[in-house]
């Protein structure tokens, strides 16, 4: 078979894919040695940043509240449509778990994982949601167990298990089936057809040539954006709460008016974290990131069995064990859930919450999925789905009883003081009042700020790289200068908007929103990933049944001409 020569030096040339007589080829390299610039992704995606940007420096409470209303707008309209493609993606992840293309290897049929599988689970969990546990592990319960979901019983007992249902609804199967549905359908593409690492690869089954025109671009420029807002956003509420928590120990200043640590801070706390995410990006996958990853995970599990120890042990062990019982009794309807008949109230809810939450989750999908595919070569799919969706959920939902249900414990059965006497959880210090119950609370308050801050790094790190991919036209190993540029473009950005946002945070915000209207376009790109790599997969499972009947039915009729044979040529026997 000849490669295919492509006439348009944005993409590459583009290797030859499979046939119907024959399997799909081994992925050698989709790209020369050199980085092929895409300027029809690059330049057009480096202008919005740029544009956007400026427009938030110079006028960032009007940007605020513009992009605060059209989101009101968007997400409250949209908020039944969100919930029902969300929960479609959970159940497109279960049947590819359980389906007959599960056997299909991402790379050759007989080729080894490139990582183990304790790094690779560290990475993909690192890169997915591991700074968001940190954040919202001990806020979210709280949040919802002060303001709980409209309808919710008044008991105590009520609203706390109406806390931890919705907390596990955000956090779990949901958030990593779109992360399973965009990784997936990119890992196919690159592992098993050949084509370079980039998001308008996954939707060439529906498009054809033209993912190479002007389709193609907008998708990779969408990716590109919504990587960036999302990372740079993430990398500014981090520092917040590190900074909430060198205040929370008396090692920096807080304003009392403001309650917060000074802006200067805050951009040191940015350049070392982006310095040290930088770093991390030039040594690559194998070398920083991987290490990172799996130092994190470590101090993640020990952080984790302390709490577990110190804390109220039998209490938090029961807590998961009936959370669980109740995520899977209530699955349904939680993941159905619109407060169609609560009114104001319900669609305030759905959209500050679990609306939001599929929009962020959504953003973030085109970063995660290309790491995550990048990863996971010589996994079959069952193994990718099985990995990607039920191992990080299980942790997850741990994470959240032991961390969540300690801050809950404190306030049903202990001291309290974790809400307010409004009703108001501090959602960057919730994590450090609660370890303030615990033995050496001052300890585990250094190693938690530790934890964030390297939890930022892979994440920025990862997400500087995958950025820097689809940049380059789909190179899976970009220039070094290249990255370099955008790991500091994300640090740029957010402590750009931090410095002209101030104490109101009205910078963030807007870049916080627009990270969130980016996921409406792309929900339904993914909508076509689904279906593309649905219908690749189904396909490529009849030539390899067809493949395997055709081997059958050639042995038998060699195994009875030689029968034959033997009966003619008795004498060849002796």
């Amino acid at each position: 078979m000849t490669q295919q020569k492509n006439p348009d030096p944005e993409v590459g040339d583009i290797p030859p894919a499979a046939t119907e007589n024959e399997p799909p080829p081994l992925p050698a390299s989709a790209l020369t040695d050199k980085a092929i610039a895409a300027p029809r992704v690059f330049w057009p995606s480096a202008a919005l940043l740029v544009i956007f940007v400026a427009v938030a420096l110079i006028w960032p409470e009007q940007m605020d509240e513009y992009l605060g209303n059209v989101m009101d707008t968007v997400v409250g309209d949209l908020g039944w449509f969100f919930v029902i493609t969300v929960t479609g993606m959970v159940f497109f992840s279960i049947w590819l778990m359980f389906s007959r293309v599960g056997d299909i290897v991402l790379g050759a049929p007989d080729e080894d994982p490139e990582f183990s599988l304790p790094s690779w689970f560290s990475m993909l969990f690192a890169a997915g949601m591991g700074i968001g546990l940190v954040f919202w592990g001990v806020a979210e319960p709280l949040n919802h167990f002060a303001a709980p979901p409209p309808g919710t019983g008044e008991a105590t007992a009520d609203r706390a298990r109406a806390a931890m249902d919705t907390t596990f609804l955000h956090w779990g199967l949901h958030a990593w089936a779109i992360y399973v549905v965009v990784g997936l359908s990119v890992a196919y593409a690159v592992h098993r057809k050949n084509r370079p690492i980039s998001i308008r690869w996954a939707l060439e089954p529906i498009f054809g040539d033209r993912v190479k025109g002007w389709i193609g671009d907008v998708v990779d420029v969408l990716a590109i954006v919504g990587t960036i807002f999302g990372v740079a956003t993430s990398l500014g509420l981090g520092v917040s709460q590190v900074g909430a928590g060198l205040g929370h120990l008396g090692v920096a200043d807080v304003d009392p008016e403001s309650g917060s640590v000074s802006t200067t801070l805050l951009v040191v706390l940015i350049i070392v974290i982006t310095a040290c995410a930088t770093l991390s990006v030039v040594t690559g996958v194998e070398k920083g990131i991987r290490f990172l990853s799996n130092a994190n995970m470590s101090l993640a599990a020990l952080m984790l069995l302390f709490v577990l120890l110190a804390g109220p042990t039998f209490f938090l062990l029961s807590d998961f064990v009936q959370q669980i019982g109740s995520y899977l009794q209530n699955f349904l309807s939680l993941s159905f859930r619109t407060f169609a008949f609560n009114g104001d109230e319900g669609e305030a809810f759905l959209s500050g919450w679990t609306t939001f939450y599929w929009g962020w989750w959504i953003s973030w999908s085109p970063f995660v999925g290309v790491f995550i595919a990048r990863i996971s070569r010589g996994r079959t799919v069952r193994e990718f789905v099985t990995g990607v969706l039920l191992v990080p959920t299980l942790v997850g939902l741990l994470w959240f009883s032991v961390f969540g249900g300690s801050g809950i414990y404190r306030e049903m059965f202990g001291e309290g003081g974790l809400i307010d006497g409004e009703g108001a959880v501090s959602t960057d210090l919730a994590l450090f009042q609660m370890l303030d119950g615990l033995p050496a609370s001052e300890i585990m308050s250094v190693v938690a700020i530790i934890l964030v801050i390297v939890f930022f790094v892979t994440s920025s790190d990862s997400g500087s790289f995958v950025v820097d991919m689809i940049a380059s036209g789909g190179d899976p190993n970009p220039p070094i200068w290249s990255r370099v540029m955008w790991a500091s473009l994300e640090g740029g950005i957010a402590a750009a908007l931090i410095i002209v946002g101030g104490a109101s945070g009205s910078g963030l915000s807007a870049l916080q929103t627009m990270s969130i209207l980016v996921a409406v376009p792309f929900v339904f790109v993914m909508i076509l990933m689904a279906v593309s790599t649905g219908k690749q997969l189904l396909a490529e499972h009849e030539l390899l049944v067809h493949g395997r009947q055709r081997r059958f039915r050639k042995s038998i009729v060699d195994e009875v001409k030689e029968e034959l044979s033997d009966v003619r040529h008795p004498q060849k026997r002796r």
